[in-house]
């Protein structure tokens, strides 16, 4: 289909070649539809085109390509950096494009590119089954599945790039192509990994494992005085901990809820948490020594049906809160990268901000650098500052803690960050380059070959080499 580019207008240009909406200025629902999840971000899209299907997609990514207009692509609408709006451009939003259904092998799911994680446990979890998805269910498959996607069960079933098994693509020029191992194999490696450079994934075929519908769940906080004692003794007990185990220590403050005693309700406290996938049983006893560091305050650990388990975190991160997020892999937990975290960590401008450093390794650790566009998978440390606050007042004042905590943290980091946890893509092609390493050249000559005019930018951007 060719779009008259000489009408001005993209709404009317638009109108009559789309199955789904197009939602411009003006319309009753153009507010709602260019709010995303961080209520920090504010922009006003020239046109939105709610896509039926990938046939829509397309008509759209042409479209925008026609006129050199930029392209946000939502799925979820859930990325910290509110990379699924822009302002002036064109947005793909595909929350209209939700499906998921599972291959009549079992042994994969397809899920559309709108789709959230909880659209995808709400199939998977009654026949006990799961793939590798995100902490918090409302957030959206595609921006996770292609940054990384790190679950409850990464060190058993590696990350969510790790399970892709094929990608339904629109690329720049509009064209429909399938990738996987045997279809456009480097597309499909850049996609693992790669973010959404390279195209629109309309579709993802992910493996499944074996899962609940029971698991045991480890969720312990202990004084925050101790945390210097409790993040050592934390890393010393996962050492040689099993794959089905994956685990996280953080400085957070404890919720005001009424299962918690009043005195507690709002406390700062170091806590352990995670997930045993295997027999819950089992995950008890296993666990049972990270229930000991000190003496808790309380301790919430126990088994938990899987799809509950996967949703009880949705509460603390809800729409519309203002979030700043960014994170960097430590070549090794030190006792000095502790003391730094839990210094910094006791300055949080906000009780709502969440310094969290996950274990990783496992099977993340057992996929080459080159295997997929992800890279260099040796570090087993993760730490991420996760901003979060509510009064537009205090941007400035939780921004730039986050940017020092960073910077201070970065002389223990490994020269990766995580690309699910961007800030604000403030430091761009110098973070990108130090992030995928060698990788990066290749990257480059995969972006020249799908998306020369580099379309899609509203990213972590690869430049076409």
């Amino acid at each position: 289909m060719s779009v008259n580019v000489s009408i001005l207008d993209p709404a009317t240009a638009l109108a009559g070649h789309l199955t789904g909406d197009v939602i411009a200025p003006g319309h009753p629902e153009y507010d709602a539809a260019r709010s995303v999840w961080n209520g920090m971000i504010d922009r006003r899209p020239a046109v939105i085109v709610r896509c039926a299907d990938a046939d829509d997609v397309a008509v759209a990514v042409r479209f925008a390509a026609e006129r050199g207009l930029p392209i946000a692509v939502r799925g979820g609408g859930h990325n910290v950096a509110g990379t699924a709006v822009c302002d002036d451009g064109l947005v793909v939003d595909l929350s209209a494009m939700r499906a998921v259904r599972i291959d009549p092998s079992g042994a994969t799911v397809h899920v559309q590119g709108g789709a959230t994680w909880a659209d995808v446990d709400a199939v998977t979890t009654p026949l006990g089954r799961a793939t590798t998805g995100g902490v918090v269910s409302e957030t959206g498959v595609a921006g996770l599945a292609l940054s990384g996607g790190v679950s409850h069960q990464r060190r058993r079933d590696g990350m969510t790039i790790d399970n892709l098994v094929s990608a339904e693509v629109v690329l720049a020029g509009g064209r429909r192509v399938r990738a996987s191992a045997d279809d456009h194999p480097d597309l499909y490696w850049a996609l693992r990994g790669g973010g959404g450079n390279f195209g629109v994934v309309t579709s993802f075929e992910l493996r499944l494992h074996d899962l609940g519908p029971e698991v045991f769940t480890l969720n312990v906080a202990y004084p925050v005085a101790d945390a210097a004692q409790v993040l050592a003794g934390w890393r010393d007990a996962v050492a040689d901990a099993p794959d089905e185990l994956s685990t996280s220590g953080f400085i957070w403050s404890l919720p005001d809820i009424e299962e918690l005693p009043a005195e507690l309700r709002g406390v700062s406290y170091v806590g352990i948490g995670g997930m045993w996938a295997g027999d819950p049983a089992e995950g008890e006893r296993v666990c049972a020594p990270l229930r000991e560091l000190a003496t808790p305050l309380v301790d919430m650990s126990g088994p938990a049906e899987y799809g509950a388990f996967q949703q009880s975190l949705d509460p603390y991160f809800p729409a519309g809160l203002r979030y700043y997020w960014k994170a960097l892999y430590l070549r090794e937990l030190s006792d000095a990268a502790i003391k730094t975290t839990v210094a910094r960590s006791m300055r949080r401008p906000s009780n709502d901000t969440l310094v969290i450093i996950r274990h990783c390794g496992g099977a993340i650790s057992r996929v080459g650098a080159e295997d997929t566009a992800f890279g260099d998978r040796s570090s087993e440390w993760m730490l991420s500052i996760d901003s979060t606050w509510s009064d537009p007042a205090a941007d400035e004042e939780n921004i730039a803690y986050t940017r020092a905590f960073f910077d201070a943290a970065t002389p223990f980091s490994t020269g990766q960050t995580y690309f699910n946890f961007p800030g604000l893509l403030e430091n761009g092609d110098a973070e990108v380059k130090s992030t995928y390493g060698e990788n990066h050249d290749r990257l480059r000559r995969v972006k020249a070959q799908y998306d020369p005019e580099n379309v899609f930018r509203l990213n972590q951007n690869i430049q076409p080499a």
